[in-house]
């Protein structure tokens, strides 16, 4: 049964959805605009951030590149040592020159110098697990933690803020999570090489973050 004629519907119905339409709209809330954020400050400024990711880089680096080195070494693979030797020491300069743009050139020289000594010693104790020389380890690490020692002062000297047993203790932790590297290499043990690889690269990391921290404030005129 037809309640509305059939020219009624038509008519009424785009009537009744107009109407309906309204009321939604009408009950709908208005719409809260969304505030602009005001744009977060950053920290530090760029010169500093990027002293901070330079020496990070190129601390975490050097522990890469031993690391090649020293499986190139275990694995007798001769001219693959001797590639990965030059990259670290191409690391080493470019390491002293970071140092150098901040201390000057004199503390470049001393840097280095004293940078590659502990490279040496990893070496000596590199070479005695090779050839399975006790003393020639252990002398090593005696040389390696007494360095740590000289490093400490070194850099005490050229930034007093940062403590010299403080800074010994950090280069310790590198010494050894390093010598845990090799010791695994040496067991042929992949995945606690693995392992020792990123607690030692994560640990170059809080060097390089202490160390810029601490030129930052001793020079801010150059971080400005």
């Amino acid at each position: 049964m037809r309640i509305f004629p059939r020219r009624f519907t038509l008519v009424a119905l785009p009537v009744l959805a107009a109407i309906l339409g309204l009321a939604v709209a009408c009950a709908a809330p208005t719409p809260t605009p969304v505030p602009t954020p005001t744009p977060i400050p950053p920290s530090s400024s760029t010169k500093a951030a990027d002293l901070r990711s330079t020496l990070n880089l190129l601390l975490a680096e050097h522990v890469v590149l031993g690391t090649n080195a020293s499986a190139a070494a275990f694995g007798g693979r001769d001219a693959e040592f001797k590639a990965a030797a030059t990259a670290v020491g191409g690391n080493s300069v470019d390491l002293s020159k970071a140092i150098g743009s901040v201390y000057g050139a004199d503390a470049e020289i001393a840097f280095l110098a004293l940078w590659k000594t502990h490279i040496g010693f990893i070496g000596d104790y590199r070479t005695g697990v090779i050839t399975k020389d006790k003393a020639k380890q252990d002398k090593a690490v005696a040389d390696l933690l007494g360095y740590a020692d000289t490093f400490g002062a070194f850099i005490n000297s050229a930034s007093p803020s940062l403590p010299k047993d403080a800074v010994a203790g950090l280069v310790k932790t590198h010494i050894l999570t390093f010598k845990e590297i090799i010791d695994a290499q040496a067991a042929n043990d992949p995945v606690r090489a693995a392992t020792g690889l990123r607690l030692a690269y994560g640990h170059m990391h809080v060097i390089g973050d202490a160390l810029a921290e601490a030129i930052v404030k001793q020079f801010p005129a150059k971080f400005r």
